[in-house]
């Protein structure tokens, strides 16, 4: 088993799309629209859906607005260099909500970004 795709609700699909493909580096992978049911399915990712995970942008036609919860984390990115990302990503407009350093209490780098809907995105320092 992998996983395949992890979905979040989004209320403007264009700005969404905009962001994980100018700002995060995503490439669109496949779209999808249901006229009958007024959805839309964008699934964006680094590879092909068959190679790695993606996640799915899920644009229901009619909802303007959704609540997260309180359980809802993270995605996680794993980067060669969230230093250059997060300069890159503030450029772009991104909303950087933690500044790349080291964890609390570890050594990997981490900084957070949070997407027009306002979902956390961990980036994590790879390892070289």
């Amino acid at each position: 088993m992998k996983v395949l795709h992890t979905m979040i609700r989004v209320v403007d699909l264009d700005k969404s799309i905009k962001f994980y493909s100018e700002v995060l580096g995503m490439k669109v992978l496949d779209r999808f629209e249901n006229e009958e049911y007024r959805y839309s399915l964008v699934f964006v990712g680094y590879e092909g859906q068959d190679a790695g995970s993606t996640i799915e942008l899920t644009y229901n036609w009619d909802t303007d607005q959704y609540d997260q919860g309180n359980a809802w984390g993270h995605i996680a990115i794993g980067c060669e260099d969230i230093y250059a990302a997060c300069e890159r990503i503030e450029q772009l407009g991104g909303n950087i909500t933690r500044a790349p350093g080291p964890m609390k209490g570890g050594v990997t780098h981490i900084a957070f970004v949070k997407d027009p809907d306002g979902y956390s995105i961990e980036l994590i320092q790879s390892s070289k």
